[in-house]
């Protein structure tokens, strides 16, 4: 992993910064100039250390042992579980985004879609929570489709590494962690909590509804697939119903799933379907996932049961074994899962990443997941703001406001944000234009991604809409829409958005199982951009960049549900011949003005812990690791910016601010951060600051930043 290098004052004069850390523009103004700075430092926390060699112990839990960047993990045994106890170290592990609401919501009696991330054993670059430097990535980002995700792996207690709940959880997806116990371990252990006194499976069960509700994951996945003596599988239902229990007590939506292993007698047995052998636990539980070995026999049976949507059928992405379909004909066996209104659970989707070439993941997984497009139900989202960039949570670099601010490849999925609906429509009989859209990481507006329309309007064809967005949300009084995009190969091409609501009455959002289809009669909203940008828009917002347009839409409403959103593209001028032409879209903000929204207030009690020292003799340089915390809501927060400089020996004039990197929740591990050695006589000091960033659009100004200082000192060195 790179070193993070913060650059002496005459560098920083010089303007010979390292490019991995040149700030932003915006940080070039009066505000980092060095006399306000020197006023602020008076107002600043300061924390002394001493620069000592003893390395300060880090869990080797929660932190990887070569570079101290936090890490997810899991566990392997019940001693672990019983043992497992939250500390401060813990705190990277929570997820900090809660469940979107979605309609129709989970409870709904209508086919839903499980995927079961099954990836090289798990814990791989995802593993990471601050991100890694991974250039070819596996990520998931067709939310709309699915219901469910569980994250799977071959360890006892697999726990969802929470970037993959904050990625879900921003798409109204729930997230399973997974119990596994497998050959005759798995049965010792099993024997071990089963076949005892109740107090020992209720003391296992309370410690996995504490892991789901402090790591704020949504519940388990049961898997065991070992033989079961007959005391034990006679406690098994009730060891699930009282998981069951306590899980819907202590979180809403909490969610158990048993997979069709073990039968009712204790033997390891798959029945490829739900059936009295098994019926059992799918009873304890909120749903069953089947094995993969089916046929339609086994469908049939299964039509007619009273809770059908709750019963999983199980689909082996890599088609081992007899199955109906698997890879690219995956769809053979969820068209036929449909047939009798089941639902579906993907297990291991990653086969696009694992068996194919990865320089192509991005276009496999677009051909994977369209093949399935007529057999998956969307999902629509249901609360504002609604802002997306489009990033998938990695990139080739990291861009704001159209500018490149971090260069080389990154990956983090709590960074990826919400997915629209991908659609490609060809035209029928000669008649309609064509048009895909696809993420491009080519350029970018905000994050490492831009959602790309690729169309073509035919000669008499006036234009053509693709929808971005299925809605289901009250509308406000007064709605504001921004739209960031540009024409890359096309001047002759009109871009718009449309709105389409439902009026309210039609809307029947007190009933779960109601959905509304896309077929229900709507009213569509040709928006008008305003001439200028309203307030409280700020300059930065309003000056464009490489060839980048913003647009800003105000619409006043009553009475009806945003319904969807969509671009539509027309020709300014009609033309005899095909008109072919690419547009970008860098971000799409949805949201309620009723209220123009205010700045993010500023983080408070701005602290620092687990600092460690490091001094490279041969190089005779100095380092630095330690963790910042803070305080701020999240509501609305897209992430915060960290950014740092460095003084010794001379106080004036400071370097200006250094972009560390972004943090996803109140907390950042700085890692191996160069740092100036203080001079014989004096200290050093390095100033850190917190930006919040919110996800309606507006950053706050240095003034309005969370800061702190660490001012340090050789071990030898007396202090005054």
């Amino acid at each position: 992993m790179k070193r993070k290098r913060l650059v002496d004052e005459e560098k920083a004069l010089s303007g010979s910064y390292n490019k991995k850390q040149r700030p932003p523009e915006k940080l070039d103004e009066d505000e980092c100039r060095d006399a306000e700075s020197s006023a602020q430092l008076a107002n600043m926390k300061v924390y002394k250390e001493v620069i000592r060699d003893d390395i300060v112990p880090l869990s080797a839990r929660h932190h990887d042992k070569n570079t101290s960047e936090p890490i997810s993990f899991f566990l392997s045994n019940l001693e672990e579980l019983f043992s497992w106890k939250p500390t401060n170290q813990d705190a990277f592990n929570v997820a900090v985004v809660p469940i979107a609401k979605r309609h129709p919501p989970i409870e709904s009696q209508r086919p839903k879609t499980l995927v079961c991330h099954d990836m090289m054993g798990g814990y791989q670059d995802d593993r990471f929570i601050q991100g890694s430097g991974a250039q070819q990535p596996y990520i998931f980002y067709h939310w709309q489709h699915i219901d469910i995700f569980v994250y799977f792996s071959h360890r006892m207690f697999s726990l969802p590494p929470v970037c993959w709940t904050n990625a879900a959880h921003k798409n109204g997806v729930c997230v399973l962690g997974t119990f596994i116990t497998e050959w005759e371990d798995g049965a010792k252990t099993c024997e071990s909590f089963l076949a005892g006194e109740e107090s020992t499976y209720h003391a296992v069960a309370d410690q996995m509804v504490r892991l789901a509700e402090y790591y704020k994951f949504d519940g388990w996945f049961i898997n065991i697939e070992n033989v079961l003596s007959p005391v034990a599988v006679s406690n098994l239902p009730l060891f699930l119903s009282y998981l069951k229990e306590q899980l819907h007590e202590r979180i809403p939506g909490g969610m158990v799933l048993w997979y069709d292993s073990v039968i009712h007698e204790g033997e390891l047995k798959w029945q490829n379907e739900l059936n009295d052998k098994n019926r059992n636990f799918f009873d304890s539980c909120d749903g069953i996932f089947t094995n993969y070995n089916w046929m339609e026999d086994h469908l049939q049976r299964m039509e007619e049961d009273p809770r059908r949507t709750d019963i999983y059928v199980g689909v082996d992405i890599f088609a081992r074994g007899e199955v109906v379909g698997g890879k690219f004909d995956t769809v053979k066996s969820l068209q036929m899962i449909r047939q009798y209104g089941l639902s579906a659970a993907l297990f291991a989707p990653g086969w696009v990443y694992e068996c194919l070439e990865k320089e192509q993941f991005l276009q496999n997984q677009d051909k994977f997941w369209s093949l399935l497009d007529s057999q998956l139900l969307i999902h629509s989202l249901c609360t504002l703001p609604i802002c997306s960039s489009f990033c998938l949570g990695y990139g080739k670099k990291r861009y704001s406001f159209g500018e490149g601010e971090d260069s080389g490849p990154w990956f983090n999925l709590s960074a990826q944000e919400v997915q629209p609906i991908f659609s490609e429509i060809q035209p029928k009989a000669g008649e309609g234009g064509r048009v895909k859209s696809l993420i491009c990481q080519e350029d970018a507006w905000h994050g490492g991604g831009s959602l790309v329309i690729e169309a073509s309007l035919p000669s008499g064809i006036e234009g053509v809409t693709i929808r971005l967005f299925s809605l289901h949300v009250p509308a406000p009084p007064k709605l504001l829409l921004a739209l960031v995009y540009k024409m890359e190969n096309s001047s002759n091409v009109a871009v718009s958005l449309e709105l389409s609501t439902q009026d309210a009455k039609s809307c029947n959002v007190n009933k779960v199982d109601s959905i509304t289809p896309l077929s229900v009669e709507s009213t569509v909203h040709p928006l008008q951009p305003l001439a200028k940008p309203p307030l409280p828009v700020t300059d930065t917002q309003l000056n464009p960049k490489h060839g980048w347009e913003q647009r800003y839409y105000v619409v006043h409403l009553s009475d009806c549900y945003l319904n969807s959103l969509s671009m539509r593209f027309s020709q300014l001028t009609p033309k005899e011949q095909e008109e072919t032409f690419t547009c970008r879209i860098g971000e799409i903000r949805i949201l309620d003005f009723s209220h123009p929204p205010l700045l993010p207030a500023q983080p408070t009690d701005l602290s620092l812990s687990h600092v460690r020292w490091l001094h490279n003799e041969e190089a005779n340089q100095l380092f630095v690791s330690l963790t910042l915390h803070w305080s701020h809501s999240m509501e609305n927060i897209r992430h915060f910016r960290v950014f740092c400089r460095g003084v010794t020996c001379r106080l004036p004039p400071p370097s200006r601010p250094h972009l560390l990197g972004l943090a996803h929740a109140c907390m950042y591990r700085v890692v191996d951060l160069e740092v100036p050695d203080p001079c014989p006589s004096s200290h050093g000091q390095i100033e850190f600051a917190i930006q919040p960033v919110s996800n309606k659009g507006y950053e706050p100004v240095p003034p309005l930043w969370g800061q702190l200082v660490l001012d340090y000192v050789k071990e030898t060195q007396t202090e005054v």
